[in-house]
């Protein structure tokens, strides 16, 4: 059976679509066929229907990402409900989910032939979205769910329930509510800790609550989540998924999250600790460490395709 592998990659740069076809080829000649995704919109409504993914999709063995964290995010989401891992390569700026850097390209092709990767869960949020006691809409995220003022003049009011029990109300910027892998996006410059990825928790951050109680909090993995924008309140919220898909809150809207039942799959070749992607994509000095010297990833040699 023929092997296949559907490549996503940043729609609008010339350079990763010219490397696009030379992935491609690399993969034709060890006879695994390359299926390049279409192209999508950066941003999408969440109130519109969409067309379902493509058929290549299903049948996939992995999903091969070229770009920044948001096209590994749109890799991701065409992997939803799929079941099919997903593996980056950073062509963007910091690239937190990818698994390799631009330089590691040829060396991460020969081990995809080869399957020299193995498969990492990763927790997901499910969000569901409603008024009056009916939905406006479903979704999830693999880094965060957030709502959010969409009026720049005027702070968003809510009122925020944890496991069924009122928490607090707050006048905001927003609220977001992460995973351990959305730690280190959104959340964390909300002020949210770093969590190791292999944390089960839910991170409930408020941003730029006008509140003596605003501190980010970690939840555990069953906790439900609500949001309530406060019907009193003259505008409308958003909520996003990822920094990705949205759709508009009126006043008295509820969103509820908690733990998905479908995690997301990322294909990891990489054995460093999340400690050195921490040191690395963060530009972290660790000068006068006296522990044992591990080379980088970075120093070896590789091959280019």
């Amino acid at each position: 059976m023929t092997r296949r592998i559907l490549l996503v990659a940043h729609p609008h740069r010339t350079d990763v679509q010219t490397l696009v076809g030379r992935v491609a080829r690399r993969l034709a000649a060890a006879g695994i066929e390359a299926v390049v995704a279409a192209p999508a919109p950066h941003l999408r409504d969440l109130s519109q229907p969409v067309p379902p993914p493509q058929d290549a999709v299903a049948g996939a063995e992995l999903i091969f990402v070229l770009g920044g964290d948001g096209t590994i995010l749109r890799g991701a989401d065409l992997a939803h409900g799929f079941g099919v891992p997903v593996l980056g390569v950073n062509l963007g700026h910091v690239g937190f989910l990818a698994e390799a850097e631009r330089e590691d390209l040829g060396q991460t092709i020969e081990r995809i032939v080869s399957r020299d990767y193995r498969v990492e869960e990763r927790m997901a949020l499910e969000v569901e979205a409603s008024l009056d006691d009916e939905t406006l809409v479903r979704s999830w995220a693999l880094n965060e769910v957030s709502v959010e003022k969409s009026a720049a003049e005027r702070m968003l009011e809510v009122t925020v329930e944890v496991d069924d029990r009122p928490l607090s109300t707050w006048a905001c910027d927003g609220v977001i509510v992460a995973t351990p892998t959305g730690s280190t996006a959104y959340a964390f410059s909300a002020g949210g800790p770093v969590v190791w990825p292999d944390v089960e928790a839910i991170l409930l951050c408020p941003n730029s609550a006008h509140a003596l109680f605003a501190r980010p909090l970690v939840l555990g993995p069953k906790s439900r989540l609500a949001i309530e924008v406060l019907a009193e309140y003259e505008g409308s919220g958003v909520m996003w998924c990822d920094g990705r898909r949205h759709v508009d809150l009126p006043p008295g809207a509820r969103i509820d999250i908690g733990r998905s039942r479908e995690p997301v799959l990322l294909a990891r070749m990489d054995e460093d600790p999340f400690t050195d992607r921490l040191v690395e994509k963060f530009h972290l000095s660790v000068h006068g460490w006296r522990g044992t010297h591990r080379p980088h990833l970075l120093d070896e040699d590789v091959v280019t395709p």
